[in-house]
């Protein structure tokens, strides 16, 4: 393989440096956002933005709703109606339950995570056993959780006392678990996730007159209008420790900012639910439609498929669904979400998309390699969003990776595994499986499609390769070279299909190649239908990231992220804050 042996000799110089060590943030989610096991996908989605945007994760976790109360009665029907030594272990269990759901939903879209249990999150509480206070942190279990994963995803409300038994830290406990995380690891805020919007100076559910949401809260005004919203404790701590209190919502980039400082509070409109109008509805675009259904911020106007009366997996009204383009955009949807599976008619909806000034996210490659750059011009003169990170990687953020590198200094190159499907396979015919058998385990699987030449062929992984020189190079990569995984492929050592294109003078060299005899920890690592990418920069530092880069809900998670940056986008343009 001439063109594998070529990119590899221009990666293999200097040891590369490591890249900037990445942000850590703390964020709680509470039961009011996890009411029940249905709700732990959209505490994923929430996870996977900020690890797009280049951040490792704590997650602070409650109880599903009702569940301590659930166990409290249980308790309490085998007489235990006083403090118990032995009640705080049977309670955390909530917690750390709900905390291995959330892991598990982060595991489908791709993300890697990973759920201590109280015991090993290792914070350490003195005082009573059912309202202790937090007074030391035996770290050495989450900073290597956090070395090795991109999200750690934690029990609130319980620790460890003294004497080495579970407590708990009082009724909303999980708020003060956040805060005293932020402090032992040094950050200057933690995140509370709530089902409101931030601090208001009065109850939004209950007020009389129109109440007012603060954009920073003093730490005595936290105490005067927080109630129950944030624990008092956790606001103590938090003023003695330094640590500033975001008050915010899902999906939401307005909060309330809890610290030193108050300024006045002001109204806050609700948003009117966005119009989605959706292009295709087989794996990807059926995965959006049903999420989307659930979530209350968007209303899904109509639904492009070729055959409006074909039975489907997503249920959804009749109505909805139409196989005519303009009366899909008749439709004016505020924003458009294209999983077409074909290039030339993806790209022309886009284009329609975008003269009329609707915001579109894009999972289809072939269309947007076609032409990145004139299509970025059309939004930009029409004055509408353009985003594709679900084109390239599925779960895993390659376009950010790729975004954030460049902004660094110049690329030299990149190297990637591009196709789920591909590596897949040859994940099975390594294991001993023939071509047929490694093809098939795939259809059943979920990731190759009915036609799978696109990525047998290296056509996928190319369009790819394209998609990522335009965003690494500014130009697209125009001569990819393919190799094509055939029947007849038997590899005599480990081997992936890579994707690669390298700066070579004023040219761009890019390939995709199967690469027998790799020796590279990194995408030897990378198993199954998993993706990776590293780039190299000219410094000698190197980027990489990798996920699940085929399935339903890794590639539906990229355009819902690509979803929330717009919305965030549309909040700051109207002046939200």
């Amino acid at each position: 393989m001439p063109h594998a042996k070529a990119h590899l000799a221009v990666v293999q110089k200097p040891l590369p440096e490591a890249a900037p060590a990445p942000e850590v943030v703390v964020l709680k989610f509470g039961s009011s956002i996890l009411k029940d096991q249905s709700c732990a996908p959209a505490v994923a989605s929430e996870l996977y933005g900020h690890v797009r945007a280049g951040r490792k994760v704590v997650a602070v976790v409650s109880a599903l709703g009702g569940h301590t109360d659930r166990l409290l009665a249980d308790a309490r029907a085998l007489g235990l109606d006083h403090e118990n030594d032995l009640l705080p272990a049977y309670v955390a269990q909530g917690e750390e339950q709900a905390a291995a759901l959330v892991a598990i939903a982060c595991d489908r879209i791709g993300l890697d995570a990973c759920a201590l249990s109280v015991r090993e999150l290792g914070i350490v509480a003195e005082g009573p056993v059912e309202h202790a206070h937090p007074v030391a942190l035996q770290g050495e279990a989450l900073n290597h959780a956090i070395g090795a994963h991109q999200v750690v995803i934690v029990p609130g409300f319980g620790a460890v006392g003294p004497h080495g038994r579970v407590v708990l830290l009082g009724r909303g406990g999980s708020d003060l678990t956040a805060v005293f995380l932020a402090a032992e690891l040094g950050l200057k805020r933690a995140r509370l996730v709530k089902d409101v919007d931030g601090l208001y100076d009065r109850d939004p559910a209950s007020a009389s007159g129109k109440p007012l949401r603060f954009r920073r809260a003093s730490w005595d005004d936290a105490r005067r209008h927080g109630g129950a919203l944030v624990q008092h404790d956790a606001i103590d701590l938090g003023q003695e420790r330094s640590v500033e209190i975001e008050v915010a919502a899902i999906g939401r980039s307005d909060c309330t900012i809890v610290g030193e400082h108050s300024a006045p509070p002001g109204p806050s409109v609700p948003d009117a639910p966005l119009k989605v109008a959706i292009a295709g509805c087989g794996v990807v675009g059926g995965g959006l439609l049903k999420r989307l259904q659930a979530d209350g911020r968007f209303e899904v106007v109509g639904v492009l498929v070729r055959d409006p009366k074909k039975p489907r997996d997503v249920d959804a009204p009749a109505h909805l669904f139409t196989s005519d383009r303009e009366a899909l955009l008749a439709l004016r949807p505020d924003i458009l979400l294209e999983a077409l599976s074909e290039g030339g008619a993806g790209h022309d909806l886009i284009r329609a998309a975008l003269e009329q000034g609707i915001d579109v996210a894009s999972a289809n490659k072939q269309a947007i390699s076609r032409d990145p750059q004139g299509l970025a011009d059309l939004a930009r003169a029409k004055g509408a969003r353009l985003a594709y990170s679900a084109a390239v990687g599925g779960g895993s953020p390659m376009i950010e990776t790729v975004r954030a590198a460049r902004a660094a200094g110049p690329i030299r190159g990149f190297e990637a595994i591009l196709n789920g499907t591909v590596n897949f396979m040859l994940s099975r015919i390594q294991a001993g499986a023939d071509f047929a058998d490694a093809l098939a385990d795939a259809r059943v699987a979920g990731f190759a499609e009915e036609d799978p030449s696109s990525d047998l062929e290296g056509r996928d992984s190319a369009a790819k390769v394209r998609l990522l020189a335009f965003e690494a190079f500014g130009r697209p990569a125009e001569d990819v070279s393919c190799a094509a995984l055939s029947e007849d492929f038997q590899p005599s050592g480990p081997v992936r299909q890579i994707g690669a294109c390298f700066r070579v003078g004023d040219a761009l060299k890019a390939s995709v190649s199967l690469d027998v005899g790799l020796d590279d920890p990194f995408f030897l690592a990378l198993n199954g239908e998993r993706n990776g990418l590293k780039v190299y920069g000219e410094d000698g530092r190197v980027w990489s990231c990798g996920g699940r880069g085929a399935g339903r809900w890794p590639t539906t998670e990229s355009v819902l992220a690509d979803l929330n940056d717009i919305v965030r986008a549309r909040h700051a343009s109207l002046g939200h804050h």
